[in-house]
């Protein structure tokens, strides 16, 4: 039985108009900021442009489906749609069942009411009768681990606390269908491990999960099935892994170096990301098994941040990360100060690291009081030359030359 189906969905925006009951501000200067980026054929003379069109899908009951595609594609205006926060321009949307949304950080919440009457108001939201709150009221309390704050105004919540407790509400209030946004990302790590825990129990109990993720290996290892978009159109569709497949490699095209094609509104901004063997300095590809592989960053700071770092994540063809690397790795408290101006920040990945094949280069991109991920910005290819892999055939994901000695 398909519990969300969507037939010939398209958004349009004219760029310059009056928000509506339905805009976002934000979702308009994004939208607004990326539109002359979009392909000819998606402007029209008038200052329209679609976010999406033509859209088409549908999403069985007790499936978890994953959105995916570069940032600006259309995910989040499709969320959107999807959670009834703004309508298509043209098309059809059917969900089925009661639907809960978790699309940014405190969006459902009241900042001056506490953590407990915003549980309340959220279920009241989803139609719940009191009774049914209160009976998950302890339940959500224990997940958030946010019992001290309980009856604090939730506008004095860290983001961190934000997310905790609006997952542990949109996933405990028994919805039938849970869509989820990239905002996960501002959680801690051990965090994310028990929010992807509880949406496999939601998939075992027969609803419905949809999720945004840059993390392939989310999405590999959580998702039945994932929706391509890309520049607002459905690519493709299907089961996880081939999807995730075919999307990193649309991805090795661009190959070893990386540029933003506009500079955001933000104090940290990159200037470029690329690889670049060791021992020369050149930017080549692919890279014999005995070259050292650095991933250069180069950035500007333009005003004050917060203590923080950047992160490297190098995943494979399959969309696993097999390591992630950050710039205060070697700091104990993990984050260092910025200085105003430009900076460079060189990643090295030993020789004798990798196994023959195609991998993919994401970054964190500091915005303040969270990150962002920079997903798939570059790839590149290491060869079966000087390789210990394909000396000998060894198995694994990895062929190190580790340090053995005699004793």
């Amino acid at each position: 039985m398909d519990v969300v189906t969507a037939h010939g969905v398209g958004k349009q925006y004219r760029m310059g108009a009056q928000l509506t009951a339905y805009g976002m501000l934000r979702e308009r200067l994004g939208e607004a900021l990326r539109a002359p980026f979009r392909k000819r054929d998606a402007a029209a003379e008038d200052g329209t442009f679609w976010a999406l069109k033509d859209v088409s899908f549908s999403i069985g009951q007790a499936e978890v489906v994953g959105l995916i595609g570069r940032n600006g594609a259309g995910k989040s205006t499709l969320l959107k749609i999807l959670s009834r926060i703004t309508e298509p321009t043209v098309g059809e949307i059917h969900l089925h069942g009661r639907t809960s949304s978790l699309l940014e950080v405190g969006i459902g919440f009241h900042p001056e009411l506490t953590g407990r009457e915003n549980v309340y108001l959220n279920g009241a939201i989803l139609g719940m009768h009191r009774s049914e709150t209160r009976r998950k009221f302890d339940e959500i309390v224990e997940f958030a681990q946010i019992g001290n704050f309980l009856d604090t105004p939730v506008k004095r919540y860290s983001s961190g606390m934000y997310v905790r407790l609006a997952f542990a509400v949109a996933a405990h209030l028994e919805p039938d269908i849970l869509i989820v946004d990239e905002v996960l990302a501002v959680g801690d790590a051990a965090f994310q491990q028990k929010c992807l825990g509880k949406m496999r129990s939601i998939r075992n109990e027969g609803r419905t999960v949809i999720v945004v993720s840059h993390s392939m290996s989310v999405v590999s290892s959580l998702c039945q099935k994932v929706i391509w978009i890309d520049q607002g159109r459905v690519r493709q569709a299907g089961p996880a892994v081939p999807v995730v497949s075919s999307y990193l490699a649309e991805g090795a095209k661009n190959a070893i170096s990386w540029a933003p094609r506009t500079r955001e509104p933000f104090p940290f901004n990159y200037e470029t990301v690329f690889v670049a063997r060791a021992d020369t300095g050149e930017s080549v590809d692919p890279f014999p098994g005995d070259a050292a592989v650095d991933v250069i960053l180069t950035f500007t700071v333009d005003a004050p941040l917060p203590a923080g770092r950047v992160e490297v994540r190098v995943h494979n063809e399959w969309g696993e990360v097999l390591f992630t690397s950050t710039s205060a790795d070697d700091l104990p408290h993990g984050k260092h100060e910025w200085s105003l101006g430009a900076g460079r920040f060189r990643c090295r990945i030993p020789a004798h690291f990798f196994a023959p094949g195609v991998y993919h280069v994401s970054v964190t991109e500091p915005r303040g009081g969270y990150d962002i991920v920079r997903d798939n910005v570059l790839s590149f290819t290491v060869s079966e030359e000087h390789n210990l892999f394909a000396r000998d055939g060894r198995p694994g994901k990895i062929a190190p030359l580790l340090d053995w000695s005699r004793q």
